[in-house]
C-alpha cells in the first residue's frame, strides 16, 4: 500500500509484497482506508490505496485539481521491517523495540515489587475477552495534585503505551533534579494499554486494527472506537453508525466494558485529579475540548490554550524542533464528539484536559519506527513537565481533597 499525501486535500497509501505469515492482515489488497481525516489546520487528509488502484486514483485526483504526495511507498514493507527489527531486539525490557500485552505487565509486576512503597496496582476491570485492565498509581506523600494518563484507547498506535512505560521508568528511577520534582510532587494514574484486546489484536493479526473486539449485534463486524464511546456528545459529531466503519461510536453510550470501566474509575477518583492526558498518534498536536463544536469554548480555554502552548514550545526547544500544533480538537483538526478528555472535562470538572497526538506528520504514521521511541519519550517527558509547570503557575494544581 502506498500512503499519499493529497496536499489541501487528501493522501494515500499503498502497499505490495508476497505473503509471508498468512494468519496476518497483509496490506497488499487491501483497496481503500482513510488514515488521517481531512483537519482545518493542515488541510489533508491521508487515505490508503492499492496499488493496482493508484492509476486510476491518481486520475480521480487530476480531474478535481487534487495535489499530492506519497508518504509510504510499501506499508507492508514497513510492516515487515518492523516486525524483524523487534525480533533482533534485545529479549529485555526496554526501548528498543515495541513490546506486547504480556510483556509490558510481566514489567509492571517487576515494578510493583521494586518500588512497593510508592506504587499501587489498579485494575479498573475486564475487557469484552476477559482481559485485566491494569494501571499504576506513583504517589511519595500525601496531599498531591493528581495527574491521569490514558495510553493505547486505539490498538495500533504502538508508540503510547512505549512512551507511557518509559515515562513511568523515569518517574520511579530517573535521578535527574526536575524529573524528580515531577515524579514526587503530583498523584500519577497511567494506564499503559488501556483497550487490551485491540491493543493483542493488533499485534497478534492486524497491526492497523484500531477499534475494540466487542462483536456487532447488527453486524458481522468487530468492535467500536473507543474514543468516540464516551457518554459526551455522543454520536453528534465524528461518529458512525455503521459497525463496519473505523469510527463507529458503538451500539450506544458505554457500550464498550472497558470504556464503562474506565469512566467509572474516573469517577472514582475525580476529587483526586486535576489534569488528564489522553495519548494518541499520530500528527503532533496537543489538543483541548471542544470537539463536539467549534462555536463554543470552554470557560477556561485561554489558560487551556497557554498550557498547550507551553507543551509545544518546550518541545520545539528540543534539538530534534519537532513542532506540535494546538488548539480545541474542533478547530485543530475536526468535529468529533464521545472522547475521553470532553468527557473528563465535562462530567468529572477536570479543569484541564488534553489529547496529545505524538509522531510523526505521516511519513511513517501509525507504524513509527522503533528507533523514534525515545526521541518522541523524550520530547513527551519534556513537553509535560512544562505543561504542568505552566498549570502550577495558573493555579490549577491545588489538592483538590483534604487531607
Amino acid at each position: 500500500m502506498r500512503l499519499i499525501w493529497m496536499f489541501a486535500s487528501f493522501v494515500v497509501l499503498a502497499s505490495a509484497g508476497t505473503p509471508e505469515n498468512t494468519s496476518k492482515q497483509r496490506y497488499d489488497n487491501y483497496r481503500y482506508d482513510i488514515w488521517k481525516d481531512y483537519d482545518k489546520h493542515s488541510k489533508q487528509i491521508h487515505i490508503m490505496v492499492n496499488p493496482t488502484e493508484e492509476k486510476r486514483f491518481q486520475l480521480f485526483l487530476q480531474l478535481y485539481g487534487i495535489s499530492n504526495e506519497i508518504l509510504i511507498s510499501n506499508l507492508q514493507s514497513l510492516i515487515d521491517n518492523e516486525s524483524v527489527e523487534n525480533t533482533r531486539a534485545a529479549p529485555t525490557f526496554g526501548w528498543t523495540r515495541y513490546h506486547n500485552l504480556a510483556e509490558i505487565e510481566a514489567w509492571l509486576d517487576e515494578l510493583l515489587a521494586t518500588y512497593p512503597d510508592v506504587t499501587e496496582e489498579f485494575v479498573i476491570g475486564k475487557s469484552y475477552e476477559g482481559r485485566n485492565i491494569r494501571g499504576l498509581k506513583i504517589s511519595y506523600k500525601a496531599g498531591n495534585p493528581g495527574v491521569v494518563i490514558e495510553s493505547n484507547i486505539h490498538g495500533c498506535e504502538w508508540i503510547t503505551s512505549a512512551t507511557a512505560t518509559w515515562f513511568i521508568n523515569q518517574l520511579l528511577s530517573s535521578d535527574d533534579k526536575v524529573i524528580r520534582d515531577l515524579a514526587e510532587n503530583h498523584d500519577w494514574y497511567i494506564v499503559p494499554v488501556l483497550n487490551v484486546d485491540g491493543f493483542v489484536y493488533s499485534h497478534e493479526k492486524d497491526r492497523l486494527w484500531r477499534k475494540t473486539r466487542q462483536p456487532s449485534k447488527a453486524s458481522s463486524c468487530i468492535g467500536a472506537d473507543p474514543n468516540r464511546n464516551f457518554d459526551s456528545h455522543w454520536m453528534e459529531e465524528g461518529g458512525s453508525e455503521d459497525p463496519c466503519a473505523q469510527n463507529y461510536a458503538g451500539s450506544h453510550a458505554f457500550s464498550e466494558p472497558e470504556i464503562k470501566a474506565w469512566s467509572d474509575f474516573l469517577i472514582s477518583i475525580k476529587d483526586k485529579a486535576n489534569v488528564f492526558l489522553s495519548f494518541h498518534s499520530y500528527s503532533q498536536l496537543v489538543l483541548s475540548p471542544y470537539g463536539h463544536t467549534d462555536l463554543e469554548f470552554p470557560d477556561n480555554y485561554d489558560h487551556m490554550m497557554q498550557v498547550a502552548k507551553a507543551y509545544a514550545d518546550a518541545v520545539k526547544a528540543l534539538p530534534y524542533g519537532t513542532v506540535y500544533q494546538y488548539g480545541s480538537s474542533a478547530t485543530t483538526l475536526y468535529l468529533v464528539s464521545g472522547g475521553a478528555k470532553e468527557w473528563a472535562y465535562n462530567e468529572l470538572d477536570i479543569k484541564l484536559t488534553y489529547t496529545i497526538e505524538f509522531r510523526d506528520s505521516g511519513r511513517y504514521g501509525f507504524v513509527l519506527p522503533a528507533a523514534f521511541i525515545l526521541p518522541n519519550c523524550e520530547e513527551a517527558m519534556t513537553g509535560i513537565v512544562a505543561l504542568l509547570a505552566e498549570c502550577e503557575e495558573l493555579g490549577y494544581l491545588k489538592p483538590k481533597y483534604k487531607l
